[in-house]
């Protein structure tokens, strides 16, 4: 609890609300956090007003009530490559326009006052306007995180059709050219896809570092998709890498999961592999990319979940597609590597990652998956045989399983019956 002096001085203090909670109001969003910039103020002084020091590299309070952020204005200085190569001055003689100055986008370097008025000193309202992403000032180039940034941040406002300005996307290819971008950690670089898969919108991040040439650094196994062709027949798009951002796209429509989203984008880097006298077809592709995309989780450190759903997803998507061709056994054993019959699966996110593979082709992006229905028919199917005699009776260890699995099959043929099959094409 604050007493009267500490209020008194927060009222007092020279704050501001600044970054996405002006831009996210501005634009009708939903602000999701609150930050200030305080300007004239010591950390000793903030202590005193019953503020909590969290800041490790700059000076950074929770406010004793709301908990909300509340940081010294503070300038950057550029001292060696990537992102953590600054030294930081906060001072009270820093000024709020310093303090704007330092930061990417104009849309970002908007400040308001606790009464509502706007403080614009880098045309941020008119670039809003505008619909334009534009860096503030060449510091810019100082910090390779930017470039993800703009490109979570198009993931976001594609719907409102933003645009990255002519002169920011060539400084964004220059930083790529001078190897900043080789400076990225890759704990940061999942965090920023994460944060784009977690978007309305998350092809347009691929999309812009496509436009900046930093998806070959960055993401090479993607970039290793594009240029590489398949059958015009099943895919009219015919491009796979361009496949494979239509296949984020439709997950994206289909799950606000984004290991779901994550899964669609990389099922088919076993592409990039086929040998070029096969083009454009790529027999064996569901497993050959398995060690690509192992090399790829472990490179961003991606979670075990997103792993485990992707690696499922890559090498068994045909399956899926062609599940009404499978035999009973073949069936069971694809319901059982999947962990149908356990408690906690991730057996639905697979299937729709499987039908934004098929949706995520020109043309066919409304046609009806009923393999998903088939499967999951399959599934309640074996997992409702009655195996409580087996239980009860004389098998122990591995032959109940044997035994199960041979019941289930069993179920699962009935099923399979061709006038119980659907048409997979």
């Amino acid at each position: 609890m604050l007493n009267a002096v500490q209020t008194r001085f927060i009222h007092l203090m020279e704050k501001y609300l600044v970054g996405g909670a002006v831009r996210d109001q501005l634009l009708a969003y939903p602000v999701k956090e609150r930050d200030w910039v305080v300007v004239g103020e010591t950390p000793e002084a903030m202590i005193k007003q019953g503020f909590r020091a969290v800041g490790k590299d700059f000076p950074v309070f929770l406010h004793p009530d709301t908990h909300e952020e509340y940081a010294l204005a503070r300038t950057e200085r550029k001292t060696a490559p990537g992102y953590k190569g600054f030294i930081v001055h906060a001072d009270v003689d820093v000024t709020l326009e310093q303090d704007l100055q330092r930061r990417d986008l104009t849309i970002n370097a908007l400040a308001m006052t606790p009464e509502g008025e706007i403080i614009d000193p880098y045309g941020g309202r008119a670039d809003l306007d505008k619909r334009i992403f534009r860096h503030v000032s060449p510091a810019f180039a100082e910090d390779p995180v930017r470039i993800l940034r703009v490109a979570r941040f198009a993931a976001r406002y594609q719907y409102l059709g933003f645009k990255l300005a002519t002169d920011t996307k060539d400084l964004m290819r220059a930083m790529v050219a001078a190897g900043e971008v080789d400076h990225l950690v890759p704990e940061r670089v999942w965090a920023e896809l994460l944060k784009a898969l977690n978007e309305a919108s998350p092809s347009a991040f691929f999309h812009t570092l496509i436009g900046c040439e930093a998806l070959e650094k960055i993401f090479p196994e993607i970039y290793n998709l594009f240029g590489v062709p398949q059958p015009e027949k099943y895919h009219p798009e015919i491009d796979t890498g361009v496949h494979a951002l239509m296949c984020l796209e439709q997950a994206a429509l289909l799950s606000p999961k984004p290991e779901v989203r994550f899964a669609a984008l990389v099922h088919d880097l076993g592409k990039a592999l086929s040998p070029k006298d096969n083009l454009p077809h790529h027999y064996g592709h569901e497993t050959k990319g398995l060690p690509v995309l192992e090399a790829l989780c472990n490179r961003l450190r991606v979670p075990n979940f997103f792993k485990s759903l992707a690696l499922h997803v890559m090498q068994y998507h045909t399956h899926c597609h062609k599940v009404a061709e499978l035999k009973p056994t073949t069936l069971i054993d694809l319901l059982n590597t999947l962990g149908v019959f356990k408690q906690h699966n991730q057996f639905p996110e697979f299937l729709l990652a499987c039908e934004a593979d098929a949706k995520g082709r020109t043309g066919l992006e409304n046609k009806p998956y009923p393999q998903a229905d088939y499967l999951l028919t399959a599934a309640k199917v074996a997992a409702s045989v009655d195996t409580s005699d087996l239980i009860k009776g004389d098998l122990r260890g591995a032959e109940i399983g044997v035994a199960i699995r041979r019941l289930r099959i069993q179920a699962i043929t009935e099923l399979t019956k061709p006038e119980q099959r659907i048409n997979a094409n």
